[in-house]
């Protein structure tokens, strides 16, 4: 996701010198190599989320995450009470647990994720449930136009067409990294669309929703494109 929101209700506000000081060391950061920049980036998964300011999402860090929620902390949940819903316009609605998606065939693939505001990570190694496997299952009626991307913040949600949603690089991703997808990546289970910019990655995956239509979600209805594609350079 891009463009953190500032949160209002989690822990105290950080300052703005305090943001200043840490745009400094981001600079550090990217002087002293990969170590310290990891180091930063981790710490800021915590700050970013009580920044009044937003000037933490200018911090220098080179190619490495930032960490972004549009609601502030967001509850986390284990793989084992996770559960993702398709529903809406399907005549096989669904509910497949964590241990269910790593049942079913998977995708793995690297590619870079990159950021509509101008960072990127190369080379992300990315494992899981293509979702148009799982909308193959659920078979969309005649009716269906798009996809809707839920977040169990409660919050945001992304659009996709049917065709879009159907892409060889759009999965619903179970692993980074060979490793479980952690909480401030968006797990246990988010998703990866390779040719489109990081918002239209849904972290805290809990629905894939098929619509009549192709609606704005959360950035879409601020402004962002609706197709989201990565402009060549």
């Amino acid at each position: 996701m891009s463009h953190p929101k500032p949160a209002s209700d989690e822990g105290a506000p950080l300052g703005r010198r305090a943001v200043l000081g840490l745009l400094g060391l981001g600079a550090v950061g990217v002087v002293t190599g990969s170590s310290v920049q990891n180091g930063l980036s981790q710490m800021l998964a915590s700050i970013q989320m009580r920044d009044p300011t937003g000037l933490t999402s200018q911090i220098p860090l080179g190619d490495t995450w930032r960490y972004y929620s549009v609601t502030g902390a967001v509850e986390p949940r284990t793989r084992a009470d996770y559960s993702l819903r398709i529903s809406g316009l399907v005549d096989q609605p669904a509910s497949y647990s964590f241990a269910d998606l790593e049942g079913l065939p998977q995708t793995e693939f690297d590619d870079t994720f990159q950021c509509v505001t101008g960072w990127s990570v190369p080379d992300v190694p990315w494992r899981g449930v293509r979702v148009a496997d799982l909308l193959e299952a659920a078979a969309p009626t005649d009716d269906a136009v798009g996809v809707r991307y839920k977040s169990f913040d409660g919050t945001y949600t992304v659009n996709m067409t049917l065709e879009q949603a159907r892409a060889d690089d759009v999965l619903v991703v179970l692993a980074m990294y060979d490793a479980p997808v952690t909480h401030d990546h968006g797990g246990p289970a988010r998703i990866y669309s390779g040719s489109m910019y990081g918002y239209k990655s849904t972290k805290w995956l809990s629905e894939i929703e098929v619509t009549a239509n192709n609606a704005p979600g959360y950035w879409e209805d601020r402004g962002y494109p609706l197709d989201g594609f990565i402009e060549d350079e």
